[in-house]
């Protein structure tokens, strides 16, 4: 059984920077790929990263390129989400999620292309 895990989140002020972990359990990952989203209230969920555990290749929604930076750990089976120069937009819980295989980069950003999911982490960024 796949466990996602999420910590990390909290309270920041716009500007800084947080990094968030996702402990994944229960698999090998080595041919999973991992992702986060983020959803804010009265929003859709919405993709920010995702990363091909093997390769390391990884994406980005636009809203978040050259801002954020997703990154695995094989030893450690954790996936990270570095979040910097945060902007109150960015508040919002943000999900891990897990899909078996090298999801496709055109399904990726479809929160239904993600089998597992993880409990949330909130993010709050004060200006």
């Amino acid at each position: 059984q796949v466990q996602l895990v999420e910590s990390g989140g909290g309270l920041v002020q716009a500007g800084g920077s947080v990094r968030l972990s996702c402990a994944a359990s229960g698999r090998t990952f080595k041919a999973y790929t991992m992702g986060w989203f983020r959803q804010a209230p009265g929003k859709e969920r919405e993709f920010v990263a995702a990363i091909r555990w093997s390769a390391g290749n990884t994406i980005y929604s636009d809203s978040v390129k050259g801002q954020f930076t997703i990154s695995r750990d094989s030893a450690k089976n954790t996936v990270y989400l570095q979040m910097n120069s945060l902007k109150p937009g960015d508040t919002a819980v943000y999900y891990c999620a897990a899909q078996r295989g090298p999801l496709g980069w055109g399904r990726a950003p479809s929160a239904s292309s993600w089998d597992y999911w993880g409990q949330g982490t909130q993010v709050t960024v004060s200006s």
